[in-house]
């Protein structure tokens, strides 16, 4: 067994003071993309819901390249993502918002 401070055979060690900025850095760039990710959830799910509330209205024909755009990027989310997305609109909004209101018609 090998003591303390010792370097077993073929192994490389770095200190502690050589790992502390590395894994700030890294610490950082995921708290930064968890932020991101939220951000892009919150995006995603107001879309999904913008989408379903305009499902049974005409769109102006100007919208339609921009709406098929958001279309196929909704569709091409997994399903897990989008329900997490939803979700976080609907706990945002403290009400459920997939079910149309009277002030919708």
């Amino acid at each position: 067994m090998a003591g303390a401070g010792s370097v077993e055979p073929g192994k490389h060690t770095v200190s502690d003071s050589e790992h502390n900025p590395e894994v700030a850095i890294l610490r950082a760039e995921v708290q930064t993309l968890s932020s991101e990710r939220e951000t892009l959830l919150r995006a995603a799910g107001a879309a999904a819901v913008f989408v379903a509330k305009l499902d049974n209205h005409p769109l102006p024909e100007s919208t339609y390249d921009a709406a098929d755009i958001l279309a196929g990027a909704l569709n091409a989310l997994p399903e897990e993502t989008l329900r997490a997305a939803i979700e976080l609109i609907r706990k945002e909004a403290g009400r459920n918002l997939s079910e149309g209101s009277d002030d919708d018609k």
